[in-house]
């Protein structure tokens, strides 16, 4: 099959495809039903697991799509391809592969990056009971970020007033402030939350019970808006010591670690690779997002105020709001086949670079 057939224009013929090529593979398939939400035509939201090999194999590969829902276009139709190509045919006992399909389906089926509490999962694996996460100074400008009017005067005084902010303090104090994680403003973007949320019980749960029998896991999880055009940079994620194994593990990858300021996202508090590294304190864990690069920084940044201004002041059923609607689509998911194709051929080295090492 062409590659970019395995890509879907929504997240129910995502969700069909890959369900209907995991099954005709052999893998053991689970759905997750999210009881919060439902799509945007009233339909039933669903978390899938896809199973192939032994329960209690010793290595363990976890692929992930959709963390940042509207980003599953890219992640989906790269697992959906890699079981369709036949990636995963003749592994070794001692091999169990796990794909997660559409780990925040309400963001995918509504084309938003944030869950139905407008929290960013990516920002949400902590341990609210244990942890007070800093807000990275974001109250200083969550005013600017979020402005009441997204056409206007107030929107350019907003926009100056970060401008100044970047001029100031440095590009990066402000990615780092707008990104990082905040957990003081409910309505405001990059929102962590004050508990865990659904998916990431769910996340957290699933990952207790297929990882922990393993001696090795390896986690990949697939997103989309930072870096250039269909480049798939691999960010080493959690605690140093993880990051570390990663480093070795991909030793023959570029590589790069947002603490250490080498990568296009900035320091991130509360990722999935901390929460699932929690969850497996007696694993040797690995863990890499893998970025994949759609438009500018600027552009992105922007679709990312639109759409938490849209489901704060504005209305879907308005021309702005489709527009809004369309630039936020576009901002994480590019709908041409050479995009796809970069996409695929880079998950495909990866993934194939991580099957050997486990298997060694």
């Amino acid at each position: 099959m062409d590659i970019e057939n395995y890509f879907s224009a929504n997240y129910q013929a995502a969700r069909g495809k890959f369900l209907q090529l995991c099954e005709a593979r052999g893998f053991t398939v689970d759905a997750y039903q999210n009881d919060r939400a439902k799509a945007p035509d009233g339909s039933d939201l669903f978390l899938d697991v896809a199973m192939l090999g032994s329960a209690d194999a010793e290595h363990l590969l976890m692929l992930f799509s959709g963390t940042h829902g509207v980003e599953g276009y890219c992640g989906s139709g790269i697992q959906s391809a890699l079981v369709g190509e036949s990636v995963f045919g003749g592994l070794g006992p001692n091999l169990r592969i796990v794909l997660v399909h559409a780990v925040n389906p309400y963001g995918f089926a509504h084309d938003r990056r944030v869950n139905e509490d407008n929290i960013d999962l990516n920002r949400n694996f902590l341990d609210f009971a244990h942890e007070v996460p800093s807000d990275n100074g974001y109250g200083d400008i969550h005013a600017h970020l979020v402005p009441e009017a997204w056409e206007g005067e107030t929107r350019v005084q907003a926009d100056a007033a970060l401008a100044q902010y970047a001029k100031d303090n440095g590009p990066g104090a402000l990615q780092h402030a707008a990104s990082g994680g905040q957990y003081t403003h409910s309505n405001g973007v990059f929102y962590g939350g004050e508990t865990l949320s659904w998916s990431a019980e769910t996340v957290l749960a699933l990952v207790k019970e297929v990882a922990e029998p393993a001696r090795r896991a390896c986690f990949i999880d697939f997103h989309t808006g930072l870096g250039p055009y269909g480049y798939g940079e691999m960010i080493a994620a959690g605690s140093r010591a993880q990051v570390d194994r990663t480093f070795e593990i991909y030793r023959d990858y570029e590589v790069t670690d947002p603490d250490a300021g080498t990568s296009t996202s900035a320091p991130i508090q509360g990722t999935m690779a901390h929460g699932v590294e929690r969850a497996l304190p007696d694993v040797e864990t690995y863990f890499v997002a893998l970025e994949y690069g759609t438009l500018s920084l600027k552009e992105v940044m922007t679709a990312v105020r639109a759409d938490n201004w849209l489901y704060q002041f504005g209305s879907l059923d308005s021309p702005l709001g489709r527009d809004i609607k369309r630039q936020v689509r576009d901002a994480f998911y590019c709908d041409e086949a050479k995009w796809k194709s970069m996409l695929y051929e880079r998950a495909l080295d990866v993934v194939n670079s991580t099957l050997r090492e486990l298997q060694r």
